[in-house]
């Protein structure tokens, strides 16, 4: 129920955001002048800092940093369109009295393919693949002991094909792909025992000998909606809107794996920036889990809804 009911949200959401006076519905007006390549990239630093002296009311120093590196690469004709890029973003965070704490951690790749038969047309047969992990290990502070995530723990690629409509149309697409393969990687030996997103876990016998080893691929054959969606809503403040529905047709089909960001850009001039986002996921293979009534033991307490929201100040610079 929870889950349907944030795919309502989702969806009301957005048809706030579109509404049919200010939608970019425009085609563009463009002359024909040659396969064209585009290269884009962008580096940039967040920093916030706290620092308290003599302050009654109290409080905590800290100071905060976040990195971002992005990069593109699109190729565009009359008929075909192939769209690539890359991100890696990282943050920490450090607090006077506690260890330094990771706030931020993804590399993604992206490579979308377009064609359309028409020129006029703006419906493209499309494929796409995603691919998306982090880099260094998770966990759930203050336990620094065990990791809950690594490099390629887990590891998620998405490759599929479909239909795009909005290729040119300003700012707007949305996609549908009744066949996508999912793979999730868990290339950790005691993750991928424990079962960890969603992998088959470990056997063990009555003394705790290992029978069967944990699996590190599971496998997914499902159906992928998503559309993305950019307007500028005032002078120099943009909102970006991405969702991404996923369900699998084997295992537990109507359960939808949901990946929904929004984002508002705030831009101060050429090299100064805000960012104010959100970023909420829901996958019904990562179990959370509880403590029990006896010491050190949990028991699962079933897939959560997760949420993160960020607001960043700092610098951007295009190169």
């Amino acid at each position: 129920m929870k889950n349907i009911l944030v795919i309502l949200a989702c969806f009301c959401f957005q048809l706030l955001l579109a509404q049919p006076d200010s939608l970019f519905l425009k085609v563009k007006e463009e002359k024909y002048e040659g396969p064209i390549w585009v290269q884009k990239n962008k580096a940039s630093v967040d920093l916030s800092e706290v620092v308290f002296v003599n302050w009654n009311s109290g409080g905590t120093n800290s100071i905060s940093g976040l990195i971002g590196l992005a990069t593109s690469a699109d190729y565009s004709d009359k008929y075909f369109t192939w769209k690539n890029n890359a991100m890696l973003r990282y943050g920490i965070n450090r607090q006077q009295g506690r260890e330094l704490r990771k706030t931020d951690d993804i590399f993604e790749i992206n490579s979308n393919m377009g064609y359309r038969p028409d020129e006029n047309s703006n419906w493209y047969y499309s494929a796409r693949l995603n691919f998306r992990t982090q880099m260094t290990n998770g966990y759930k502070y203050p336990d620094t002991d065990n990791p809950i995530s690594r490099l390629m723990a887990p590891g998620y690629l998405f490759f599929g094909g479909g239909m795009e409509y909005g290729k040119h149309i300003d700012n707007l697409d949305f996609y549908f792909s009744p066949l996508t393969l999912k793979a999730t990687f868990v290339l950790d030996e005691d993750l991928a025992n424990d079962g960890a997103f969603g992998v088959k876990p470990a056997e063990f016998d009555d003394l705790g000998n290992l029978i069967r080893p944990g699996e590190r691929i599971r496998r997914e054959v499902g159906i992928l909606v998503t559309n993305n969606y950019i307007r500028e809503v005032a002078e120099n403040i943009t909102i970006k809107n991405q969702v991404s529905l996923y369900s699998d047709y084997i295992n537990n089909f109507g359960n939808i794996d949901i990946d929904w960001s929004l984002d508002f850009d705030f831009k101060v001039n050429n090299f100064i920036r805000a960012t104010l986002g959100s970023h909420l996921r829901y996958d019904d293979d990562i179990k959370t889990s509880k403590a029990t009534e006896f010491e050190g033991e949990f028991e699962e307490a079933g897939a959560k809804v997760q949420w993160k929201q960020f607001l960043g100040i700092g610098f951007a610079v295009d190169f």
